[in-house]
């Protein structure tokens, strides 16, 4: 006879089927909030592991906005079927999953891969996609409590997407953005595995941002100076807004720079304004609008997400052109700040190799695919294989042509 008491996957549509802290202690285990000072920062860092750091994006406030305000949902192709284990009621291990449609907002791009098997006479739709929607952020996907097994758990939850995908069937599944003990784990399961590289600042205890410019080649060094003045030259403000001092004015105009943004580089933007007003609501203290004002009027603005250790650059936009604001508000003003409050790294979101001579140094990135049809498997597996080499020998080449002294180290 069955065990009544073993542990059961099942798939649900809806974060709201989830009580917020049972969700929360997988995601952000032993982190309740951010750090506010430098003091609290290191305190917090030493007592909870580097897998385990307090990511804003996991949290169940945050993945529920989306759901909420519509942004991911049925309409937008990005369909909840978050898979959940769980046993006497109790939540063992989760991951935020969607059926999809399309493979737009994901940042890890398989369109060739759609083309080959529609070509081929086949059908690539629907796939499952585990990330966060719209959010190019490593974080962990397979989310389990710390008092579980956790190979145990992973591998549960493994087999479980596998049989959600031939239940709908989906061609295919994907683990984006994911941290490398989770990846490794996967290519042992036999998922194929990909990299790519983002642009990260590290922060190596730096006192200021000229501190930060002293370990920087002459040359650039002072280019960066150029950058920072002309960018404020027409007598342009900088604020930073955090906490309960953001208001529905700001989100106004966040809104405006972020549609003009979306509207000119992709057309229509994933997010809404009802999933600003949700984020701002729910995770103040988790958000930073650096804003750019002149003449009493907000011009330009990014929105960042604090977590215990990072700061995450994620959407910018502007109504007024000027040379450089673009980065003195989005690498310039989030370096500051992170020394400010004694964060370890900025992450300023997908690609952008304009990114390095401003200090921001490559990183590798991960995700792993489980592809159905044997042959497209086969063929992708040759390429990700051939990939892996380019990415890596793209790294190297870029980190001995930073923008640091020689004899400065400033990997992660």
């Amino acid at each position: 006879m069955p065990d009544e008491n073993a542990p059961t996957l099942r798939a649900i549509s809806s974060l709201r089927e989830i009580e917020r802290a049972q969700w929360d202690h997988l995601a952000n285990p032993g982190v309740t909030r951010t750090p506010t000072e430098f003091e609290s920062s290191s305190e917090l860092l030493e007592s909870v592991s580097e897998e385990n750091r307090y990511n804003p994006f996991l949290s169940w406030d945050f993945l529920q906005a989306l759901e909420e305000s519509g942004c991911a949902s049925v309409d937008t192709g990005w369909m909840p079927h978050h898979l959940i284990l769980e046993q006497q009621g109790e939540l063992l291990a989760a991951v935020p999953a969607y059926l999809k449609n399309h493979s737009q907002g994901e940042y890890v791009f398989d369109h060739a891969w759609a083309d080959a098997i529609h070509r081929a006479g086949g059908r690539y739709y629907p796939k499952i996609q585990c990330s966060v929607p719209f959010t190019p952020v490593t974080a962990r996907k397979l989310l389990v409590a710390p008092e579980v097994d956790q190979a145990t758990a992973r591998q549960a939850l493994v087999s479980g997407l596998v049989h959600l995908a031939d239940r709908y069937n989906a061609s295919s599944v994907h683990l984006t953005f994911m941290q490398k003990p989770e990846w490794d784990a996967l290519g042992e399961l036999e998922f194929l595995q990909r990299t790519d590289q983002q642009f990260h600042w590290n922060n190596n205890e730096y006192r200021s941002f000229e501190e930060f410019l002293e370990t920087l080649a002459s040359r650039k060094r002072k280019a960066l100076r150029k950058e920072r003045r002309e960018a404020l030259a027409h007598d342009i403000e900088i604020e930073w807004i955090t906490g309960s001092d953001i208001k529905e004015h700001h989100w106004d105009a966040f809104y405006a720079f972020y549609m003009d943004t979306g509207a000119r580089k992709w057309g229509t933007p994933y997010l809404n304004r009802t999933f600003f007003s949700l984020l701002g609501e729910r995770q103040p203290e988790d958000v930073l609008l650096i804003m750019a004002k002149r003449n009493g009027r907000y011009i330009a603005g990014a929105l960042n997400m604090i977590g215990s250790d990072t700061l995450y650059g994620r959407n910018w936009g502007c109504i007024e052109h000027h040379p450089f604001l673009h980065f003195e508000v989005c690498y310039y003003q989030a370096i500051d700040f992170a020394i400010h409050r004694g964060l370890k790294r900025v992450e300023a979101g997908a690609q952008g190799s304009h990114k390095l001579a401003r200090g921001y140094m490559p990183n590798t990135t991960y995700s792993a695919h489980w592809i159905a049809h044997p042959s497209l498997r086969n063929a992708v597996a040759n390429y990700l294989e051939h990939e892996r080499v380019a990415v890596e020998e793209d790294q190297a080449y870029l980190k001995e042509r930073g923008p640091f002294k020689k004899h400065q180290d400033n990997s992660t």
